[in-house]
Order: C-alpha cells, then sequence, then structure tokens
C-alpha cells in the first residue's frame, strides 16, 4: 500500500477519536495533516469542533479545511491533542521534533486530558534515539555553549540547517540541534538533565504522556497501543 494511503487511512481513524464539541490539539507533519484533512470532512458533515494548532503550517493547514482555531492562551483546557511522532518505544515514550515544532507540541500536549498518537509501524523502536537524532530546542544566544553543556550528557549535538544551508529557526524563534546518541537508556532521566541546563528551551522526549498510539503497517493494518499496567 503506498504512503499516501496509509496517511488517508490512519488520519481518518484518528479523526474518529474526536467527539462533538471537543476542544482538539493539531499536531505538526504529515501525519498530523492526515487527520486534520479527515477532521475537515467531518467538519463540513456538521461536527462542532475547536482546534488548537501547534505551528504556523499547521494553522494554515487546518483554516484550508475550514477547522475553527483558538490560541492556547483562550482556552482553559483541552479535551485531546491528535499529533505524530519520529520514534515510539514499548513503553510508548516518544520522540517528537523532526518537523520543527516540539516546544509547541509539547505546550498543546500537555494541557490535553488526552493524547493520541498516530504513526507509521515504521516508527516503533525498541530503543528511543536508534532511529533518529533526538531534537532539542535552545535559545540562540550562547548556543555553542548549550550545545557543550549538552554533549557533557553523552549526545552529539549538531546545530540544524535548513536545504539552503542556514540556520534553522523555529516558529517561537529558537534554534534546534539534533542530539545524535547510541540509544537512550533512561529518557526519564535524560528529559530531566536536558531541562536543567540553561539555554536549553525544550526537548523533543515525550515520556509517559501518550494514552493511545495507533500505528499503520505496510498492509494498511492498523493497530492500537496502550501504555501497560507496569509502566
Amino acid at each position: 500500500m503506498d504512503d499516501a494511503l496509509r496517511l488517508k487511512l490512519i488520519g481518518k481513524r484518528a479523526a474518529s477519536e474526536i467527539p462533538d464539541g471537543a476542544i482538539v490539539g493539531l499536531g505538526t507533519g504529515s501525519t498530523a495533516d492526515a487527520m486534520i484533512a479527515a477532521l475537515g470532512e467531518r467538519v463540513r458533515d456538521g461536527l462542532t469542533v475547536t482546534g488548537v494548532a501547534t505551528s504556523d503550517q499547521t494553522v494554515a493547514h487546518a483554516r484550508a479545511h475550514g477547522i475553527p482555531l483558538v490560541s492556547i492562551n483562550d482556552i482553559d483546557f483541552l479535551d485531546l491533542c491528535i499529533d505524530g511522532a519520529d520514534e515510539i518505544d514499548p513503553h510508548l515514550n516518544l520522540v517528537k521534533g523532526k518537523g520543527g515544532a516540539l516546544l509547541y507540541e509539547k505546550l498543546v500536549a500537555t494541557g490535553a486530558d488526552r493524547l493520541i498518537i498516530i504513526a507509521s509501524a515504521e516508527k516503533l523502536v525498541e530503543q528511543l534515539g536508534t532511529r533518529l537524532p533526538l531534537p532539542v530546542e535552545v535559545v540562540p544566544f550562547g548556543h555553542v555553549h548549550t550545545q557543550r553543556a549538552i554533549s557533557e550528557l553523552g549526545l552529539k549535538p549538531e546545530l540544524r540547517v535548513n536545504h539552503e544551508g542556514t540556520t534553522f529557526v523555529t516558529d517561537g524563534g529558537h534554534y534546534i540541534v539534533d542530539c545524535e546518541s547510541v540509544g537512550i537508556d533512561d529518557p526519564h532521566s535524560l528529559a530531566t538533565a536536558l531541562k536543567s541546563i540553561t539555554g536549553v528551551v525544550e526537548h523533543g522526549l515525550f515520556v509517559g504522556m501518550a494514552a493511545l498510539v495507533l500505528t499503520i503497517d505496510a498492509e494498511g493494518v492498523i493497530n492500537e497501543h496502550v501504555p501497560r499496567a507496569n509502566d
């Protein structure tokens, strides 16, 4: 099954989780875009929903599909948030941030009663940090020194650049360093250590946050994953 059809299928499945009247966080990236497109169809069919976008890209996409939006500052809570992930371990800990929106994604996700992750089955890994580098968002001022502090945790940070060779800048005006590792043994401890570094705004470790993960395999079969009782 081709990727476009897989995205359409899992987007539709995820959009079906959204109840009428919900305030929902809208993630960033191609998988989240597929869900937004499916949600737009439900809105056109009469569903009442309010979205909170996690990036300027998502704002544009949601508006194009007729989904009403509000600022996160104008609400007290979100019923749920639906987003993609770059890595998912057996405990449903996540790495996110390849799309560059990890700070806003985490702000929205932490404000939601329920975080639903949608992804292709290839994103399932035995250990985080083995498929892709870990994104860490940092302030531009002193970023070289911040990267040095990050490297002391056993990571190899590299400043993200655009295709044009210029430094990538997030919607919040920050830089991202992509941190290679040989694998993250303890995501919780690393998350705590990264947040203790002055200059680090946020990291792409989403530990113990997902309530439901939906994955789709190469044949188009969608599987549900929920946290295990001892996690």
